[in-house]
């Protein structure tokens, strides 16, 4: 199986890509995206500076600097407004987008956390089924990637996981 699951810190994984769930400026933030960024070190700031943000459901690649994986790529989902205003489609389009990129670059394996499930306030089980699914659908047409993580950070999430992946 490429998909695989892992519970613990993205920001620790060797791998050649980690997946950043940004905010629209690309500058920091809490969660995934403040411990992404401490970990790489300031280059990624001044990097994500010269990117000049991200529109929702798109993503952007930068360089890994001290994280252990090459590559991060940087999307930003959608704030959870009740599942009306087009959230998931622009959360699918997160995983699509990302995959794209990093079909582009060359990765081979690539983490994504769970994204628009903090903050944002995505319902978790519902982002699980959406990220699954377009994770699934995208590798069933592009076999260059050969593995996907879903790196979750909580118990309640890679439970979620763990039963999508039965």
């Amino acid at each position: 199986m490429k998909i695989k699951l892992i519970q613990g810190d993205i920001t620790k994984l060797d791998i050649d890509a980690i997946v950043n769930a940004a905010n629209p400026t690309l500058l920091g933030g809490g969660g995934v995206d403040g411990a992404i960024h401490r970990a790489a070190g300031p280059e990624l700031l001044a990097e994500c500076r010269a990117l000049n943000g991200c529109s929702t459901g798109n993503a952007k690649i930068t360089k890994g600097y001290n994280l252990p994986a090459e590559f991060v790529i940087h999307t930003v989902g959608p704030v959870w407004r009740g599942g009306k205003s087009g959230e998931p489609e622009k959360l699918a389009s997160c995983y699509r987008h990302s995959l794209e990129i990093a079909v582009e670059n060359g990765v081979k394996s690539i983490a994504f956390p769970n994204i628009s499930t903090g903050v944002y306030g995505y319902t978790k089980h519902e982002a699980a089924e959406i990220a699954f699914a377009e994770v699934t659908r995208f590798l069933s047409v592009h076999p260059e990637i050969d593995t996907v993580i879903f790196c979750v950070f909580d118990e309640e999430n890679y439970v979620i996981y763990k039963n999508l992946l039965l």
